[in-house]
């Protein structure tokens, strides 16, 4: 069944289609960065004689990484790549570089500081424990170069290293699991409202006079009737006051409310496009913009209704009573527009979101601090021409 699907005319588009629903390009990160630790790794073992705590350490970075292959792989997971598939990999593949780099000796770990602290800083706040180490680490490090002194780290400052650099991963993990939550609220939102107005226009259609998006203006002059009858799809004049309730129900038609709402969602796919100026764009692979612009179509066809409906309430003063079918399709549009005084807020948190997740930047070592302003409890670097002097 499955290989006569698999030979089926638009298979392969359809499989290419899943892929990319799923979270195909956090995937590709995974698999890369698997890919190159998996050479370091092998390189590691080559490099020469290794004792049995490192060659365990090694085998568990293999296993964390073939962990973390599987756990992307949409063979075994045929249904959609979700987050927590990332997640999995992502956790696997941080503590397989994190056994790799306990493997590591102090003057091999060294040449990694630049790039370790570029990680800490980047994703730890200023008052975080781990990054203040490595700062100071760094400051150490970067003063004994320059004074033309060799230096090597301890055992004690490779392992806090370590911890203060997985420390990092784990928040930029957050960092990226947070976006992606945001995204599935925001859309599983925007399909509810797509099925709440879906339903909306099948009911009215069915029963079109059990809410009658009616409005019953006074007749012009020289009318014979009380009222008139004004519907999005129909309009009658001159009707007694004592048939006005039958009368609106004949002529309130079943496409009212389906008007309505492609005038509100279209006004609204307008706004969408206009706010497409605020939005700065982003190198990361979430969708946010995208899942915020949709957002804002169901939403703009349910303010036209609910706001036509307020409107036939008499809850705005003066507007209780639209003279004609123009003036009723004409506040849909201005209604539907309006959506943007609720999904502002949306599109706000939707920024801030998208601003936390950090992409990879470059940058340099702190200045060196004063002697006389450093603590003593910060930690220093050895020196192997003699100790440290000790803090002032």
């Amino acid at each position: 069944m499955s290989q006569g699907i698999d030979r089926a005319p638009g298979a392969g588009r359809l499989r290419e289609w899943r892929r990319e629903r799923g979270s195909w390009v956090l995937c590709e990160e995974v698999r890369a960065d698997v890919h190159e630790l998996g050479a370091l790794l092998a390189a590691r073992r080559d490099h020469g004689e290794m004792s049995a705590r490192d060659a365990q350490l090694l085998h568990g970075a293999e296993e964390a990484l073939d962990r973390a292959e599987n756990a992307v792989d949409e063979v075994a997971h045929r249904r959609c790549l979700s987050g927590s598939h990332v997640t999995t990999a992502q956790l696997h593949l941080n503590s397989g570089r994190s056994l790799w780099m306990r493997t590591l000796s102090p003057a091999e770990l060294q040449s990694y500081l630049p790039a370790m602290f570029a990680t800490v800083k980047q994703h730890l706040p200023p008052s975080d424990e781990n990054r203040v180490f490595v700062e100071h680490v760094a400051r150490d490090t970067r003063e004994a170069q320059e004074a033309g002194r060799p230096l090597r780290l301890t055992d004690g400052q490779r392992v806090t290293l370590v911890a203060a650099v997985d420390a990092a991963r784990q928040a930029a993990l957050r960092e990226k699991l947070r976006a992606e939550s945001f995204v599935r609220i925001v859309q599983w939102i925007t399909v509810s409202l797509c099925g709440l107005v879906v339903l909306i226009g099948a009911l009215t259609a069915f029963w079109p006079s059990a809410v009658p998006l009616c409005f019953t203006p006074s007749p012009s002059p020289g009318a014979r009737g009380d009222f008139g009858v004004v519907c999005p799809t129909n309009a009658a004049a001159s009707v007694p006051a004592g048939e006005l309730t039958a009368r609106t129900r004949e002529v309130a038609g079943w496409g009212d409310y389906i008007v309505v709402e492609f005038v509100g969602l279209v006004a609204a796919g307008i706004a969408a496009a206009s706010a497409l100026r605020k939005i700065r764009g982003t190198s990361t692979a979430f969708g946010i913009p995208v899942a915020l612009a949709a957002l804002k179509l169901p939403t703009g066809a349910l303010t036209a209704v609910l706001g036509l409906l307020l409107m036939r309430g008499a809850f705005i003063p003066g507007l209780s009573a639209l003279d004609s079918t123009a003036q009723i399709i004409a506040w849909a549009v201005v209604l539907g527009y309006s959506q943007e005084l609720f999904t502002k807020f949306v599109d706000r948190q939707g920024q801030v979101v998208l601003d936390s997740v950090r992409d990879p930047v470059h940058t340099s070592l702190p200045p060196p601090e004063p002697a006389a302003r450093r603590g003593t409890a910060a930690p220093t670097a050895t020196s192997t021409d003699g100790p440290a002097p000790p803090p002032q």
